[in-house]
């Protein structure tokens, strides 16, 4: 399914916050703001995703809240689709494990999640784009080495003055176990 970008998605974005770089008029799939969303850890991928599955921020709130219910996550509430700060919008360490770990059944996240990077062609206002987003985790762009015995399969970082430095990532053992 594809979706075109409005200056309405895009309104409430912090502008010194991490976007995936979308303007009003781009034309990508799902597919593309998944990886617009997880690669440069693009608020502006989550908030047209947020508009394209539930016609709104608000609404897609609810249903994240409705999911991580769903999963035990019962220390979370979802205001927006970014987790940009907002008073009323806090999750827990341990909320965070339960949906991530959910993630992982999911093999669509695990493609996302263990590209190298993603190049994405559309259009804005049928005028070719060509954009390609890298990882940011250290362990996938060479800035840092695993651990011996420890592969990762993939994470997500997300930064803010208030929450600081924060990752999810998954990994296996050399036995194949995979851990959160």
């Amino acid at each position: 399914e594809k979706v075109t970008v409005t200056e309405e998605m895009l309104r409430d974005l912090d502008p010194e916050s991490s976007v995936a770089g979308l303007k009003p008029g781009d034309t990508l799939s799902l597919e593309q703001l998944l990886y617009g969303l997880m690669m440069p850890s693009g608020n502006d991928a989550a908030n047209v995703i947020a508009w394209l599955v539930a016609g709104g921020e608000e609404q897609f709130a609810a249903l994240m809240n409705q999911e991580a219910r769903a999963i035990g996550a019962t220390g979370s509430h979802f205001v927006n689709a970014h987790g940009l700060t907002d008073p009323d919008h806090y999750t827990t360490a341990y909320d965070i494990y339960l949906i991530y770990n959910a993630l992982l059944d999911q093999d669509t996240f695990l493609e996302v999640i263990g590209a190298p990077g993603y190049t994405a062609e559309y259009e804005n206002n049928g005028t070719p784009v060509t954009t390609t987003w890298g990882r940011g985790i250290w362990y996938f762009n060479g800035k840092a080495e695993a651990p011996e015995g420890v592969t990762p399969i993939g994470g997500k970082t997300g930064t803010t003055p208030e929450a600081g430095n924060c990752l999810s990532l998954a990994s296996s053992d050399s036995q194949g176990n995979q851990y959160v």
